[in-house]
Protein backbone atom coordinates (compact mmCIF):
# COMPACT_ATOMS: atom_id res chain seq x y z
CA UNK A 1 0.00 0.00 0.00
CA UNK A 2 1.40 3.67 -0.91
CA UNK A 3 2.33 5.72 2.34
CA UNK A 4 0.48 8.52 2.66
CA UNK A 5 1.90 12.39 2.06
CA UNK A 6 1.21 12.90 5.82
CA UNK A 7 4.01 10.02 6.28
CA UNK A 8 6.83 11.48 4.10
CA UNK A 9 9.06 13.71 4.96
CA UNK A 10 11.27 16.13 2.86
CA UNK A 11 14.62 17.57 3.17
CA UNK A 12 15.33 20.98 1.63
CA UNK A 13 18.90 22.38 1.65
CA UNK A 14 18.64 26.00 0.58
CA UNK A 15 20.65 28.94 1.96
CA UNK A 16 17.87 31.65 0.12
CA UNK A 17 15.52 31.83 2.98
CA UNK A 18 12.66 32.80 0.80
CA UNK A 19 13.20 30.30 -1.67
CA UNK A 20 13.34 27.54 1.35
CA UNK A 21 10.41 29.14 2.83
CA UNK A 22 8.49 29.25 -0.72
CA UNK A 23 9.45 25.43 -0.76
CA UNK A 24 8.31 24.15 2.23
CA UNK A 25 5.43 26.13 3.08
CA UNK A 26 3.82 24.94 -0.60
CA UNK A 27 4.83 21.28 0.40
CA UNK A 28 3.17 21.34 4.05
CA UNK A 29 0.03 22.69 2.33
CA UNK A 30 0.21 19.01 0.45
CA UNK A 31 0.88 17.50 3.64
CA UNK A 32 4.51 16.21 3.46
CA UNK A 33 6.85 17.18 6.44
CA UNK A 34 9.78 19.63 5.67
CA UNK A 35 12.77 20.57 7.33
CA UNK A 36 14.43 23.43 5.95
CA UNK A 37 18.63 23.62 6.49
CA UNK A 38 20.56 26.77 4.62
CA UNK A 39 24.05 25.98 4.62
CA UNK A 40 26.36 22.89 3.31
CA UNK A 41 27.64 21.51 6.05
CA UNK A 42 24.24 21.36 8.66
CA UNK A 43 22.54 19.80 5.07
CA UNK A 44 25.23 16.77 5.12
CA UNK A 45 24.89 15.79 8.56
CA UNK A 46 21.38 16.40 8.50
CA UNK A 47 21.03 14.27 5.19
CA UNK A 48 23.56 11.64 6.97
CA UNK A 49 22.37 11.14 10.55
CA UNK A 50 18.51 11.49 9.72
CA UNK A 51 16.08 9.42 7.38
CA UNK A 52 13.97 11.22 4.79
CA UNK A 53 11.74 10.23 2.06
CA UNK A 54 13.45 12.85 -0.56
CA UNK A 55 15.97 15.67 0.04
CA UNK A 56 16.14 19.18 -2.63
CA UNK A 57 19.62 19.73 -2.59
CA UNK A 58 20.27 23.68 -3.77
CA UNK A 59 23.33 24.05 -5.79
CA UNK A 60 25.13 26.82 -4.81
CA UNK A 61 25.27 26.86 -0.82
CA UNK A 62 27.56 28.51 1.71
CA UNK A 63 30.12 25.99 3.77
CA UNK A 64 29.56 23.29 1.48
CA UNK A 65 28.32 23.28 -3.13
CA UNK A 66 25.60 20.88 -3.25
CA UNK A 67 27.65 18.46 -5.83
CA UNK A 68 29.94 18.02 -3.09
CA UNK A 69 27.17 17.23 -0.75
CA UNK A 70 25.54 14.68 -3.33
CA UNK A 71 29.18 12.82 -3.92
CA UNK A 72 29.43 12.74 0.08
CA UNK A 73 26.07 11.13 0.50
CA UNK A 74 25.95 9.27 -2.22
CA UNK A 75 29.82 7.92 -0.96
CA UNK A 76 28.64 7.05 2.35
CA UNK A 77 25.69 4.80 0.92
CA UNK A 78 22.57 7.29 1.19
CA UNK A 79 20.50 6.24 -1.63
CA UNK A 80 17.56 9.02 -0.59
CA UNK A 81 16.39 10.39 -3.41
CA UNK A 82 17.90 13.87 -3.97
CA UNK A 83 15.99 17.04 -6.85
CA UNK A 84 19.14 19.31 -7.42
CA UNK A 85 18.26 22.76 -7.72
CA UNK A 86 20.63 25.56 -9.66
CA UNK A 87 20.24 29.22 -11.55
CA UNK A 88 22.15 27.25 -13.86
CA UNK A 89 21.04 25.12 -17.27
CA UNK A 90 23.56 24.49 -19.18
CA UNK A 91 23.50 21.19 -20.27
CA UNK A 92 27.41 20.48 -18.53
CA UNK A 93 25.71 22.14 -15.62
CA UNK A 94 23.20 19.41 -15.72
CA UNK A 95 25.20 16.15 -16.24
CA UNK A 96 27.48 17.30 -13.64
CA UNK A 97 24.65 17.51 -11.11
CA UNK A 98 23.06 14.69 -12.61
CA UNK A 99 26.80 12.32 -12.41
CA UNK A 100 27.29 13.84 -8.30
CA UNK A 101 24.64 11.03 -7.84
CA UNK A 102 21.05 13.31 -7.66
CA UNK A 103 18.07 11.61 -9.51
CA UNK A 104 16.71 15.24 -11.01
CA UNK A 105 17.48 18.68 -11.71
CA UNK A 106 15.34 22.07 -11.13
CA UNK A 107 16.26 25.32 -12.98
CA UNK A 108 15.48 28.33 -10.91
CA UNK A 109 13.31 29.84 -11.18
CA UNK A 110 10.49 27.39 -11.59
CA UNK A 111 6.78 27.50 -10.66
CA UNK A 112 5.69 25.33 -7.82
CA UNK A 113 3.58 23.44 -9.60
CA UNK A 114 6.59 22.01 -11.45
CA UNK A 115 8.49 21.31 -8.45
CA UNK A 116 5.52 19.63 -7.02
CA UNK A 117 5.51 16.96 -9.60
CA UNK A 118 9.01 16.04 -9.51
CA UNK A 119 8.46 15.66 -5.56
CA UNK A 120 5.81 13.24 -6.35
CA UNK A 121 7.46 11.75 -9.30
CA UNK A 122 10.41 10.55 -7.20
CA UNK A 123 8.67 9.70 -4.21
CA UNK A 124 6.50 7.32 -6.70
CA UNK A 125 9.50 5.84 -8.39
CA UNK A 126 11.04 5.35 -4.84
CA UNK A 127 7.59 3.65 -3.65
CA UNK A 128 8.11 0.92 -6.23
CA UNK A 129 11.82 0.64 -6.71
CA UNK A 130 11.78 -2.52 -4.43
CA UNK A 131 11.29 -6.31 -5.71
CA UNK A 132 13.77 -8.70 -6.94
CA UNK A 133 16.42 -8.55 -9.48
CA UNK A 134 16.22 -8.16 -12.63
CA UNK A 135 17.99 -9.80 -15.43
CA UNK A 136 18.46 -9.68 -19.27
CA UNK A 137 21.08 -11.45 -21.05
CA UNK A 138 24.13 -11.87 -18.68
CA UNK A 139 22.71 -8.35 -16.99
CA UNK A 140 21.87 -8.89 -13.71
CA UNK A 141 20.10 -5.13 -11.88
CA UNK A 142 19.24 -5.15 -8.12
CA UNK A 143 16.72 -2.86 -7.63
CA UNK A 144 17.28 -2.50 -3.63
CA UNK A 145 21.00 -1.50 -3.56
CA UNK A 146 21.27 -0.24 -7.19
CA UNK A 147 24.34 -2.67 -8.00
CA UNK A 148 24.41 -3.44 -11.48
CA UNK A 149 26.55 -6.73 -12.80
CA UNK A 150 27.60 -7.98 -16.58
CA UNK A 151 28.38 -11.73 -16.19
CA UNK A 152 30.15 -11.20 -12.82
CA UNK A 153 31.53 -8.11 -12.87
CA UNK A 154 29.99 -5.14 -10.89
CA UNK A 155 29.69 -2.50 -12.34
CA UNK A 156 29.69 1.32 -10.77
CA UNK A 157 26.92 3.17 -12.33
CA UNK A 158 25.34 7.01 -10.94
CA UNK A 159 22.03 7.25 -9.94
CA UNK A 160 20.81 8.41 -13.08
CA UNK A 161 23.20 5.93 -15.61
CA UNK A 162 21.34 3.00 -13.03
CA UNK A 163 17.65 4.48 -13.89
CA UNK A 164 18.33 4.84 -17.75
CA UNK A 165 19.57 1.23 -17.74
CA UNK A 166 16.73 0.14 -15.64
CA UNK A 167 14.28 1.63 -17.91
CA UNK A 168 16.09 -0.49 -20.38
CA UNK A 169 15.84 -3.53 -19.32
CA UNK A 170 12.48 -2.90 -17.78
CA UNK A 171 12.03 -2.96 -21.57
CA UNK A 172 14.05 -4.96 -23.56
CA UNK A 173 13.18 -5.71 -27.55
CA UNK A 174 11.46 -2.49 -27.85
CA UNK A 175 12.43 0.54 -29.47
CA UNK A 176 12.22 4.00 -26.77
CA UNK A 177 12.26 7.02 -28.48
CA UNK A 178 14.62 9.86 -26.89
CA UNK A 179 10.40 11.21 -25.56
CA UNK A 180 9.81 8.07 -24.06
CA UNK A 181 13.25 7.70 -22.29
CA UNK A 182 12.97 11.76 -21.13
CA UNK A 183 9.19 11.22 -19.89
CA UNK A 184 10.36 8.22 -18.21
CA UNK A 185 13.57 8.03 -16.78
CA UNK A 186 13.97 12.11 -16.16
CA UNK A 187 10.00 13.26 -16.41
CA UNK A 188 10.86 15.99 -18.87
CA UNK A 189 8.92 15.73 -22.55
CA UNK A 190 10.81 18.56 -24.28
CA UNK A 191 12.92 17.89 -27.04
CA UNK A 192 15.88 20.03 -25.75
CA UNK A 193 16.84 17.21 -23.21
CA UNK A 194 17.57 14.71 -25.46
CA UNK A 195 21.54 16.03 -26.05
CA UNK A 196 21.32 14.46 -22.12
CA UNK A 197 19.76 11.42 -23.32
CA UNK A 198 22.15 10.68 -26.01
CA UNK A 199 25.03 11.80 -23.40
CA UNK A 200 23.44 9.30 -20.98
CA UNK A 201 22.97 6.14 -23.66
CA UNK A 202 26.82 6.87 -23.93
CA UNK A 203 28.15 6.14 -20.48
CA UNK A 204 26.57 3.26 -20.51
CA UNK A 205 27.94 1.84 -23.95
CA UNK A 206 31.03 2.55 -22.31
CA UNK A 207 30.83 0.61 -18.93
CA UNK A 208 28.12 -2.06 -19.96
CA UNK A 209 29.19 -2.67 -23.43
CA UNK A 210 32.62 -1.63 -23.95
CA UNK A 211 34.30 -4.75 -22.90
CA UNK A 212 31.81 -7.01 -23.58
CA UNK A 213 31.60 -9.17 -27.17
CA UNK A 214 28.03 -8.98 -27.78
CA UNK A 215 26.59 -5.54 -27.60
CA UNK A 216 23.39 -4.91 -25.85
CA UNK A 217 22.35 -1.19 -26.36
CA UNK A 218 21.52 -0.57 -29.82
CA UNK A 219 20.80 2.36 -31.98
CA UNK A 220 17.52 2.97 -34.01
CA UNK A 221 18.55 6.29 -35.98
CA UNK A 222 16.28 8.82 -35.90
CA UNK A 223 13.97 6.90 -33.60
CA UNK A 224 16.15 6.57 -30.23
CA UNK A 225 17.34 3.16 -28.40
CA UNK A 226 17.01 -0.54 -27.99
CA UNK A 227 18.16 -3.24 -25.94
CA UNK A 228 18.68 -6.53 -27.39
CA UNK A 229 20.31 -9.58 -26.71
CA UNK A 230 21.44 -9.89 -30.71
CA UNK A 231 23.51 -8.01 -33.28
Amino acid sequence: MARKESDMKILVVEDEKKVASFIKRGLEEEKYEVVTIHDGEEGLATASEKSFDLIILDVMLPKMDGVTIMKELRARKVLTPVLMLTAKNEVEDIVAGLDSGSDDYLTKPFAFAELLARVRALLRRSEFDRGAEIRFADLRLDPVTHKVWRAEKEIDLTAKEYALLEYLVRNPNQVLTRTMIAEHVWDYTFDSFTNIIDVYVNYLRKKIDREAEKKLIHTVRGVGYILRDEE
